[in-house]
């Protein structure tokens, strides 16, 4: 229920936008969300996420169980490359990667367990055994 990808050719920072949005949503919900999203990094985290749920079918899991448990996105390499400036010189410009590392959790469905009664029901005051306890008055002796 994981699926990774490596060196994609778009800035972390810009990935993650996307990636804030899905996390946390069920597969259908994020399908549907990624499906009208105006972002480039969209399309990758789409196929990723379907290239997850695959995974998960191989294993025999439903989709309808499914949720983004993790996605991360970290930095990746970086090409430096140069854009040529005025009298000879140039500048650096950084074209920079994403590593994306997607895992799927299960929903596990709780079972309902039978009622508990009331505290008060337990113990009710029949059953207490109250103690009197006397209080002698404490102070100095005369003389």
């Amino acid at each position: 229920m994981k699926a990774f990808l490596k060196n994609y050719r778009q800035a972390p920072r810009k990935v993650r936008l996307v990636a804030g949005l899905i996390r946390g949503k069920n597969v259908e919900e994020a399908v549907v969300l990624l499906n009208f999203l105006a972002k480039r990094a969209r399309l990758p985290i789409k196929k990723l996420l379907l290239s997850a749920v695959a995974n998960a079918a191989q294993m025999g899991i439903e989709k309808e169980n499914l949720f983004i448990k993790e996605l991360k996105v970290d930095k990746g390499i970086v090409m430096k490359r140069m854009m040529p400036a005025a009298m000879g010189t140039g500048h650096r410009i950084n074209r920079r990667t994403s590593h994306l590392a997607l895992v799927l959790g299960e929903k596990v469905v709780k079972k309902e367990k039978g009622k508990k009664p009331a505290r008060n029901a337990l113990h009710s005051d029949a059953d207490r055994e109250v103690k009197k306890v006397s209080i002698k008055k404490i102070g100095t002796k005369k003389k």
